[in-house]
C-alpha cells in the first residue's frame, strides 16, 4: 500500500497553510521552479535541513498519459537519496538558495494616471455580460473590488471613476443575486464554478465575507440602492449570527459538505420544494429559478436573477403581495435548512482574518449607527488583544490554545482594524493597541530594502518570503502600508510615509501590470495620492461632526475625538477651545485649517467624494 510505503520511506509532515502561510509560500515556490506551475494540493520532499528535493501538485494513484503515479513518484525519490544522495543534496541546496535569493524588482510608485489606466486593464477582462473578471471559475475578488470602490469615491466625475462604478456595481449586483449568495442564510461562498454564478463551490471563508461586507455597505453609502445594504447586513449578521466563536472572534470557514455530499444543506430537490411550499412553488420557482430538473446533481441551488417587480408581474401580484409571500417562502426553507445536518465549521481563529472582520464590523457599526455590530467589532478586539496576544506577542491562529507566532499580514491586518475601531469608539486603548502592532511590524518584518518579510528575522525556514501579491487577500505588503499610512496621519510621523513608499515600490511593478493581483496596494496608494484627510474633534456635542465623516464613504478620512485629557493621540494635541464648543480640524500632515463648528463647513473641507 501507498501509505505503507511512505510510513517506512518518509518523515510524514501535513501543513495547515492557513496556520502556516510562510511553510506554504517558500515551498509553494518551489513547487514553481521545479515544474512551471504551482497550485494545491501540494508535495514537497525535503533534505532533513528543510531544502526542496523535488516537488510537484496533484499526482494520481494511478498512471495517467505522462503523469506518473503517487506512487512511482515516491520510489524514484526514495531510490534517488539511497543512491545519488550528494547529487540530491547538492539539487535541493541550488534551489533552496534560488528561493532565498527570488524578489520582486523595484519600480517607481504610481502616479495618478497610472493607477487610472489600471482600470482600463481591469475592464479588459471584465464579463459584460455575467459581471466579474474572466470567466469560470469566478472569485469574488475582494481587493479587486477595494481599489474600483475608492477609485468611485475618490475620483469623482473622471472616466476611471466612471469605469470603475459601473464594473463595480455590476458585479455586486451579479453575486448578491447568484448561486455563490446563500440567500436564505446569507453569507458567499468561496467562488462560482460557472461563469454566470449560478453554482457555487459551497465553502464559506471568513476573509471573502469581511471583505465583502464592507465593499457593499460602502458602495450602498455612494448609490443608494437598497440591495447593497441589504446584502452588506445580511453578510455581517451570517458572520455574527453563524461564524462566531463563544470567544468572540470568528471562525474561519464553513466547509461545502453535509453528510458527505457538497451542497446538501443548501440544495432542493423539485418534490422536496413541492412537499414544504405547496400553493408557493410557483412562486419560488419564479423568484429563485427552481426547476423540476435543477441546476446542481439534479436539485435546485437558489439564484435570484429575476427582477422581483418582473415577477409581481407575471405572477399577476403587487410588490409588496410578492414579498410577503417571499418571507413566508423564506422562513419554511429556512425552517427545513435547521433540521438539516449542517455542514462542519473550521473554528480556529485566524488573526488576520479576524482583522478584516474587525474592520467591517466596527465601519459598519459608525455607517449604520447599529450597536450589535459595535458589539461584535468589540468582541473580536477584546479576543484579539487578549487570547491572541499571550504574553503581549500575536500569533496567527487560536483553536483552544495559542498557534504560531503572528507573520506581517496578522499584525498589519489586526492594527488596521484597532486604528479602526479607535475612530468608532474613540476609546484611545485600540489606538495604543495598533500602534503597537506596527512598531512590531516595522522593527521584527522590515526589509532592509524596503517592504516587508512575511516572517520574523529569527524564522527558522531556509528562505524569508516577501509577499507581493493580493490572492483572495490583501498582500502582507498591501496591508502593512495601510497600517503605516493609517499610523502617519494619526501621529505625523513622516518616516512611516516613506516606508510606505519604499512598500509601494516593491509592489508597483506587478500591481499596475496586473492590476487583479494587487488591487489593495493600489488603493491604498490612490488614497494617499489623494491625500488623507486627518478630522480631529473636540468639545460638545461632537456627535454632529463625527456623523459627518460618516455619513459617505470617505477612505481618505481619518477621525481622533477627544475623551481623554491629555490626549495621547497626537493629532489631538493642541487641538479644542476654552469655550468647549464642539469643533472639527481638517489637518493634512499635522498642518490645520481653521476649525469649524457645523456639519456644512466641516463638508466643505473633506476632499470631494462620490
Amino acid at each position: 500500500m501507498t501509505a505503507a510505503y511512505l510510513n517506512e520511506h518518509f518523515v510524514n509532515i501535513k501543513v495547515d497553510r492557513e496556520e502556516r502561510p510562510d511553510i506554504d509560500r517558500i515551498y509553494m515556490d518551489a513547487v514553481t521552479a521545479m515544474s512551471g506551475r504551482g497550485g494545491w494540493p501540494m508535495t514537497v520532499f525535503l533534505t532533513p535541513g528543510a531544502e526542496p528535493i523535488y516537488a510537484g501538485t496533484y499526482y494520481p494513484a494511478e498512471p495517467m498519459g505522462h503523469h506518473p503515479s503517487f506512487r512511482m513518484v515516491l520510489e524514484a525519490v526514495s531510490d534517488a537519496w539511497r543512491t545519488n544522495r550528494q547529487g540530491a543534496l547538492e539539487q535541493a541546496s541550488a534551489i533552496a538558495e534560488a528561493i532565498a535569493r527570488h524578489d520582486e524588482a523595484t519600480a517607481p510608485v504610481p502616479t495618478m494616471d497610472q493607477i487610472e489606466g489600471s482600470i482600463a486593464r481591469l475592464q479588459a477582462s471584465f464579463d459584460r455580460v455575467n459581471g466579474g473578471f474572466g470567466s469560470a471559475p469566478k472569485f469574488p475578488q475582494g481587493p479587486t473590488l477595494e481599489l474600483l470602490v475608492r477609485m468611485m469615491a475618490l475620483r469623482p466625475d473622471t472616466p476611471a471613476s466612471r469605469h470603475a462604478s459601473d464594473m463595480l456595481t455590476s458585479m455586486l449586483r451579479a453575486m448578491a443575486r447568484g448561486g455563490i449568495y446563500d440567500h436564505l442564510f446569507g453569507g458567499f461562498a468561496r467562488y462560482s464554478v460557472d461563469a454566470q454564478w449560478v453554482i457555487p463551490h459551497f465553502e464559506k471563508m471568513l476573509y471573502d465575507n469581511a471583505l465583502l461586507a464592507r465593499v457593499y455597505l460602502r458602495t450602498w453609502q455612494m448609490t443608494g440602492d437598497d440591495e447593497f445594504l441589504r446584502t452588506g447586513r445580511e453578510v455581517l449578521d451570517y458572520l455574527d449570527d453563524t461564524m462566531a466563536d463563544a470567544g468572540g472572534a470568528i471562525h474561519s470557514a464553513e466547509d461545502a459538505d453535509s453528510e458527505g455530499e457538497e451542497g446538501k444543506f443548501a440544495v432542493w430537490t423539485w418534490d422536496e420544494l413541492a412537499s414544504i411550499l405547496g400553493d408557493d412553488l410557483g412562486v419560488a420557482a419564479a423568484i429563485y429559478g427552481f426547476t423540476p430538473e435543477g441546476n446542481f446533481e439534479g436539485a435546485n441551488n437558489p439564484h435570484r436573477f429575476t427582477d422581483l417587480a418582473a415577477v409581481a408581474a407575471s405572477e399577476g401580484t403587487t410588490i409588496d403581495a410578492l414579498l410577503a409571500t417571499k418571507a413566508s417562502i423564506d422562513d419554511r426553507l429556512r425552517s427545513v435548512r435547521l433540521d438539516r445536518i449542517p455542514p462542519e465549521r473550521d473554528d480556529k481563529i485566524v488573526t488576520a482574518w479576524n482583522g478584516l472582520a474587525l474592520r467591517a464590523f466596527a465601519e459598519a457599526a459608525a455607517v449604520l449607527d447599529e450597536p450589535r455590530y459595535l458589539d461584535r467589532a468589540l468582541a473580536i478586539g477584546e479576543f484579539l488583544l487578549s487570547a491572541c496576544t499571550p504574553d503581549g506577542s500575536l500569533v496567527r491562529t487560536w483553536r483552544d490554545r495559542p498557534g504560531h507566532p503572528g507573520f506581517a499580514e496578522d499584525h498589519a491586518a489586526v492594527a488596521i482594524g484597532y486604528y479602526t475601531l479607535y475612530q468608532v469608539t474613540h476609546d484611545e486603548r485600540w489606538f495604543a493597541a495598533a500602534e503597537r502592532l506596527v512598531g512590531t511590524l516595522r522593527a521584527e518584518f522590515a526589509a532592509d530594502d524596503g517592504g516587508f518579510h512575511a516572517t520574523r528575522q529569527d524564522a527558522d525556514l531556509i528562505a524569508r518570503p516577501r509577499n507581493t501579491q493580493d490572492n483572495p487577500t490583501p498582500s502582507d505588503n498591501a496591508l502593512a502600508m495601510e497600517a503605516l499610512l493609517m499610523h502617519a496621519a494619526l501621529t505625523g510621523d513622516l518616516g512611516a510615509v516613506a516606508e510606505a513608499e519604499r512598500t509601494m515600490a516593491h509592489l508597483a511593478g506587478q500591481a499596475l501590470a496586473y492590476p487583479a493581483f494587487g488591487g489593495h496596494a493600489l488603493a491604498v496608494w490612490l488614497t494617499h495620492l489623494v491625500g488623507y484627510d486627518e478630522v480631529a474633534i473636540t468639545g460638545a456635542p461632537a456627535q454632529p461632526l463625527i456623523d459627518t465623516v460618516w455619513e459617505t464613504f470617505r477612505p481618505q478620512a481619518v477621525i481622533a475625538v477627544a475623551t481623554e485629557s491629555p490626549p495621547t493621540v497626537p493629532l489631538l494635541d493642541g487641538r479644542g477651545g476654552a469655550d468647549g464648543e464642539a469643533r472639527a480640524f481638517v489637518c493634512h500632515e499635522l498642518v490645520c485649517e481653521l476649525p469649524v463648528g457645523t456639519p456644512d463647513d466641516l463638508r466643505s473641507l473633506l476632499a470631494p467624494t462620490a
